[in-house]
């Protein structure tokens, strides 16, 4: 039995699981509608293998969301069988992908975040939390190599280009600021010793943040956050249409395997 099982109600946990589960099948979605359709042949590869890592961790969470749930049920059918107000993601991951760059700032906001999460989680009470991080680490490690420099080659690159990473960056601001929003749950999960506050992640990503930005010679917005939440069950109209595409299949042939 893991350490922190019985640290924290059972709910409490599964609801966590899926907070950090639906942020990777999101985005991970998200990024794969990318494939075939990218400005250059190995952009398109590396985004069709990024969301393959992205729903692969998926599975894992969502995955040990169903055991420690104990009501049978897969991941799979937590990710394809809850309608849209189930959903616990934060609502950056939802945006729409946009133009190549609008991407790609998504994606780094999102990178810089997600790895000071695996590295908190790497130390986690419950063993089961620290593997499934520990693996997921090192594909988010090198996401966040790719995107910040993309970010930066954009950035730093023609007047269009930094143009639209400007644009990119002040569209997508402010959605960051609920990453780090501590809530009851997460209190909760810190005080067991299985997850970190999201407060405490602030300071890290905020020196990632800043120091690409700069050498991206983008303007850094400041502190004006402005809060959109998602987690709580409150998200964009994009999530539906991410759902209808996503979940499809399962809703047309309910319990097909194959």
């Amino acid at each position: 039995m893991a350490l922190a099982e019985t640290a924290v109600d059972r709910a409490t946990f599964v609801e966590w699981l899926q907070r950090v589960g639906d942020n990777v099948l999101i985005l991970g979605h998200r990024v794969s509608e990318w494939c075939g359709h990218s400005p250059v042949l190995e952009e398109d590869i590396a985004l069709a293998n990024q969301a393959l890592d992205l729903i692969g961790q998926c599975q894992l969470w969502l995955g040990l969301a169903g055991e420690i749930e104990g009501k049978g049920r897969s991941a799979d059918a937590i990710a394809y069988l809850r309608d849209a107000a189930a959903f616990r993601n934060v609502l950056l991951v939802e945006r729409p992908n946009g133009d190549f760059g609008h991407t790609l700032m998504r994606q780094f906001l999102f990178d810089a975040w997600h790895i000071e999460l695996l590295r908190a989680l790497k130390g986690s009470s419950d063993s089961r939390v620290a593997g499934i991080a520990a693996k997921a680490e090192k594909e988010v490690a090198y996401h966040l190599e790719r995107s910040a420099d993309l970010v930066i080659r954009l950035g730093d690159g023609t007047e269009e280009s930094r143009q639209r990473m400007e644009k990119a960056l002040k569209s997508l601001w402010q959605y960051t600021g609920e990453m780090f929003m501590d809530d009851a749950l997460d209190i909760a999960m810190a005080g067991a010793g299985i997850a970190p506050l999201p407060s405490s992640l602030k300071p890290a990503w905020d020196a990632t943040v800043s120091e690409v930005l700069a050498e991206a010679t983008l303007t850094h917005p400041g502190e004006a956050y402005q809060h959109k939440g998602g987690r709580k069950g409150v998200h964009s109209e994009h999530l539906g249409y991410i759902l209808a595409e996503m979940q499809f299949l399962q809703r047309a042939y309910p319990g097909a395997i194959w």
